[in-house]
């Protein structure tokens, strides 16, 4: 091979591969192009766990027994030292009527419990008139009502708490749920028995009364990915294995003060938690995760 012959091949080899290298820095600035005209967003996977929905009803207590205690007969009330408001037991003597049918000259407690109202002494009553009014305060009975949306969600025997407006929480279960709604609000009664044995729960005060429903599979996400769908549906957006943008329609079932519990996303699911405003469905993006730390 003569000098020149190699000079040329000195030459031309480098350009060829400068020619080479360019195609293929063409072809990466290419694949760069098309890769970097996809959207990125924000992606977090969102586990599914079971969950027991909470109802919220204002509450009020209601007395077991209320009886109107009647005179048998007629006759000057005579004193006998029970007042209003005291503790009664059973067969107690209530009011003593100074007559002369002496075998009708007591009236007695039906049942044990207090006294909410009674005829001083020195009174005259006639017969069938009130002696005495007695109420029983154990059990109490606590007394809501739950809107027909809600109410296939309430069964008997479910946990409930009632916060009462002095600050005492009280735990106990649904003893009633009522199958006929009340005619002029259409909602369903429901009751809760407590235990009373101190009478500290007063007949006719009010709490708000939480019952826990059964556990459903549900999943908690923040509020702010919320989004409405052209026909008005509630959901979000999530991205599938194919890193296409689908949409997910939702169910609320409890808006809590850290988090939207929601059924309708199946679990391990890629939502969107940032920039779900800036794609359509069914478009194809890049998936960043979130980062958590």
């Amino acid at each position: 091979m003569n000098k020149n012959v190699r000079i040329s091949l000195y030459i031309l080899i480098p350009i060829i591969l400068w020619m080479i290298s360019g195609l293929f820095v063409e072809e990466k600035i290419i694949e760069l192009k098309e890769d970097s005209e996809l959207t990125k967003v924000v992606t977090q996977e969102a586990a599914s766990q079971f969950y027991s929905p909470v109802i919220t009803l204002n509450a009020s207590a209601s007395s077991e027994k209320r009886v109107r205690v009647l005179a048998k007969t007629s006759g000057e009330v005579m004193p006998n030292n029970v007042v209003q408001g005291q503790w009664v037991e059973k067969n107690q003597v209530l009011c003593r009527l100074g007559v002369v049918e002496l075998n009708r000259t007591e009236v007695k407690a039906p049942f044990k419990g207090y006294v909410e109202m009674i005829v001083k002494p020195g009174n005259y009553i006639n017969r069938g008139e009130v002696c005495a009014v007695i109420i029983e305060l154990d059990p109490v009975t606590f007394v809501a009502e739950v809107s027909e949306a809600d109410i296939k969600n309430v069964v008997k025997g479910q946990n409930i708490s009632i916060e009462l407006v002095t600050g005492d929480i009280i735990n106990s279960k649904l003893s009633f749920v009522s199958k006929s709604a009340t005619p002029s609000t259409r909602s369903f009664r429901v009751e809760a028995q407590v235990k009373n044995p101190q009478g500290i729960i007063r007949d006719g005060i009010t709490g708000t009364l939480k019952i826990s429903t059964n556990k459903i599979l549900a999943t908690k996400i923040s509020s702010s990915i919320l989004l409405l769908s052209d026909a008005g549906t509630l959901g979000v957006r999530a991205v599938t294995d194919n890193n296409i943008v689908e949409f997910l329609p939702i169910k609320i079932i409890e808006d809590t003060e850290d988090g939207v519990w929601v059924t309708g996303i199946p679990n391990l699911t890629q939502i969107i938690v940032r920039g779900q405003g800036f794609v359509e469905n069914g478009q194809e993006v890049i998936k960043v995760p979130l980062d958590i730390t």
